[in-house]
């Protein structure tokens, strides 16, 4: 099967052929281009898609994905990232082995048919002047016969007539022979040229063309083949991201696998847990037996029944009562103008107010003891650990400055010893009040945790002394109890250490002040240990004056005698007030 042979008249066909297997080409370069261009855009989306649900640096949902189901969603974001990866490696591989390959085949493509067909054309154009010159010579060598059988009939007529001169007819045999001449001369250039044309014609159509003709056919089929070729490529360029894509998609499934629901559930436990116990049952007040009961207008629960064991605030639960219930303040009691309790403030001894008021509002406290107890413990190791931290840091630098300064004293030449000095105290200075501020928060840490049952008075002054370099944390000392929007109160071993060092100053500066009057006597059902500051302990059917009643936050102001008064809670006491306090 040759084209040569079988093909030898159809020179025009195989030229529009041969170029429509280029145009083939170029199409199949086209395909693979556009290809890698939608795998270029699919792998940026699928990264943008990532990167857009990656959790934000510091921000909260940072926090959020401390949870094994999150971290399986991010090790999924993160293995899509990867599986994007291999998409453009895909398109890189594609780009190289595929377009570049094929674009510089089709330019040697184009040049090899350009030769081929140009050959062609040349074998076509020569048999052509071959034909041309035959047919030349062959109407040369038919005009000469005509001439010479003209000059011939000629001749003969002048020789029959016997009115011509013997001159005459002379000269007209003498034409008749050389036209005769000239018609052998135009026969034998005739037979020549029809001989060479014929050599031409036989090389043309067995040799010439048939070779032609072959190249071109071996030409198109190495087209054919390259285009196969790249195919099994294009197969294979996806075929060698598989097991990698395949690992990825492991990766998701190993992800999902990793989630506990346990693990989970107990982190949420961590993360919420308040360290309070919930509140103990209500006992029934039976109206139907004569009793002396008069309580405060907004206590949940005066009353308790005798022979109730012994109820004490322990650990971190101490004196949160009803967390769960909002104490709702008497409709009767208005909000006042800032200015009246401003004035309040200042002419009335301020130190419980103040306690509160830190307590309720304002800016976040430094010991964070606006938090219930677990968590304020989980706030405070994670300050200690980053202290420290820090003061590994500052300890690195100090004595990388002290090696430079070694260095700087065995060869002056580097530098001046004396320059370092002054860095050298104030990383030492740095690493001191680092100290002193992981030794505040271990120590409000020790309380939280039960190791002390109060601050020291080293504990105190150094609160001090950092409290008056941070005076944002009792901005609100002036703020009264009515401020807190819902009348809640939070009553805490941890947040009371908060307030030691202002109720100390605030004792120190209305120690001259006259006593409050008492407005009624209370006598305690329960045994309770205040341990507190602010707080006052009791003794199950003690009988102790009331000097201020429970303000809607749970808690009773009393007084044992002129040097011992305090809060306990309202549900601790048995509360009668002189009918003159009701009235005022």
């Amino acid at each position: 099967m040759s084209w040569g042979t079988e093909l030898w008249d159809q020179f025009d066909n195989l030229e529009k052929h041969t170029q429509w297997g280029i145009d083939t080409l170029e199409k199949c370069i086209k395909f693979v281009k556009e290809r890698t261009e939608i795998e270029l855009s699919y792998a940026k989306q699928l990264r943008n898609l990532s990167k857009k649900y990656q959790p934000k640096k510091n921000s909260k949902e940072e926090e959020e994905y401390k949870y094994t189901s999150c971290k399986a969603f991010i090790s999924t974001l993160n293995e899509m990232n990867d599986y994007a990866g291999q998409h453009e490696v895909i398109s890189e591989n594609m780009a190289s082995q595929i377009i570049v390959d094929l674009a510089r085949y089709v330019q040697e493509l184009k040049q090899e048919r350009k030769s081929n067909f140009h050959d062609g054309r040349k074998a076509q154009q020569h048999i052509e002047t071959c034909w041309k010159q035959l047919e030349s010579s062959k109407r040369r060598f038919e005009r000469d016969c005509k001439e010479a059988d003209r000059a011939q009939q000629y001749f003969e007529k002048m020789d029959a007539d016997i009115n011509v001169t013997k001159a005459d007819v002379e000269k007209a045999r003498q034409q008749a022979q050389i036209r005769h001449q000239m018609a052998e001369d135009s026969k034998a250039d005739y037979s020549s040229i029809l001989q060479k044309f014929n050599h031409e014609q036989h090389e043309y159509y067995h040799t010439h063309i048939p070779n032609i003709f072959q190249k071109i056919q071996e030409m198109e089929e190495r087209r054919i083949v390259r285009i196969g070729e790249s195919m099994k490529t294009y197969a294979e360029v996806d075929r060698q991201v598989i097991p990698i894509i395949g690992k990825c998609l492991d990766g998701i499934v190993k992800a999902a696998e990793s989630i506990d629901q346990k693990n989970d559930s107990q982190l949420v436990i961590e993360a919420y847990k308040s360290g309070f116990e919930p509140p103990g049952d209500i006992e029934f007040e039976d109206y139907t037996q004569p009793m002396k009961r008069t309580v405060s207008d907004n206590s949940l629960s005066n009353s308790r029944g005798e022979g109730k064991p012994d109820l004490k605030f322990g650990g971190k639960s101490k004196g949160k009562l009803w967390p769960f219930i909002k104490k709702n303040k008497s409709p009767k009691q208005q909000k006042e103008p800032l200015s009246h309790r401003f004035n309040e403030f200042m002419t009335s001894k301020p130190k419980i107010h103040c306690f509160r008021s830190l307590k309720r509002g304002g800016a976040t406290p430094e010991d964070f003891s606006n938090l219930p107890p677990e968590q304020r413990r989980k706030k405070l190791q994670q300050k200690v650990d980053e202290l420290s931290k820090e003061i590994q840091k500052e300890m690195d630098q100090r004595d990388a400055i002290t090696k430079m300064k070694d260095v700087y004293l065995k060869n002056p030449q580097m530098g001046d010893p004396a320059s370092l000095d002054h860095k050298l105290a104030e990383v030492s200075q740095n690493i001191e009040k680092l100290r002193l501020e992981t030794q505040k928060f271990e120590a409000w840490l020790a309380e939280v945790e039960g190791r002390l049952p109060a601050r020291s008075e080293q504990a105190r002054r150094q609160s001090g002394l950092y409290d008056s370099q941070n005076p944002p944390t009792v901005n609100n000392c002036a703020q009264d109890r009515e401020s807190s929007p819902d009348g809640s109160y939070t009553e805490e071993q941890s947040q009371e250490s908060e307030v030691k060092v202002l109720a100390t100053d605030f004792d120190d500066e209305f120690d001259d002040e006259e006593p409050l009057p008492a407005i009624g006597t209370c006598k305690a059902l329960y045994t309770f240990e205040g341990q507190n500051e602010g707080t006052i302990s009791v003794v199950e059917g003690e009988t102790l004056y009331v000097i201020e009643e429970d303000k809607g936050d749970g808690w009773t102001r009393i007084r044992r005698n002129e040097d011992e008064e305090g809060y306990v809670p309202t549900s601790y006491v048995e509360v009668c007030l002189d009918k003159n306090a009701k009235d005022s």
